[in-house]
C-alpha cells in the first residue's frame, strides 16, 4: 500500500470522503426509524396532522437523524477510550465494546429523528 494514501484515498482512484458511506448507512437507519416513529405516533397532534405534514416530518426526521448519528460518530471518535477495564466479566466487556462501537451514533440518531418529527408535528 502506498505510504502517501490517506483516509480519503481508495484503491480504485476515486476520492470519496470516509464519512459518505457512514452517512448513507445512517441515512437508511434514519429513514426506517422516522417512518416507524411517525406511523406509530398516537398523539392527538400526530393523528390530526395531514399526510403532507407527516411526510415532511419523516423528511426532517431523516435529515436530523443522519446529522445526529454523524455527530455521535464524531463524539465517539473523540471520546472513545483506548483501553477498557471492567470488574463485570466477559459480558460486561462485550457490552462496553458494543456501546463504544455504535452507542453514540444510535443515541444521536434517535434524538435527531424524534426531534425532527416533534418539530414538524407540534
Amino acid at each position: 500500500m502506498d505510504d502517501n494514501m490517506n483516509d480519503f484515498d481508495r484503491q480504485d482512484g476515486i476520492d470519496t470522503p470516509a464519512w459518505i458511506p457512514a452517512a448513507i448507512g445512517w441515512g437508511i437507519a434514519a429513514t426506517a426509524l422516522a417512518i416507524f416513529s411517525v406511523t406509530s405516533n398516537t398523539s392527538s397532534l400526530a393523528l390530526g396532522a395531514s399526510t403532507a405534514a407527516k411526510v415532511f416530518a419523516v423528511i426532517v426526521g431523516i435529515l436530523l437523524g443522519t446529522v445526529g448519528a454523524l455527530l455521535g460518530d464524531a463524539l465517539r471518535r473523540f471520546a472513545c477510550p483506548g483501553a477498557f477495564f471492567t470488574q463485570g466479566g466477559f459480558f460486561s466487556l462485550i457490552w462496553i465494546r458494543v456501546f463504544w462501537a455504535i452507542g453514540p451514533q444510535v443515541i444521536g440518531l434517535v434524538i435527531g429523528v424524534l426531534l425532527g418529527g416533534a418539530l414538524v408535528l407540534r
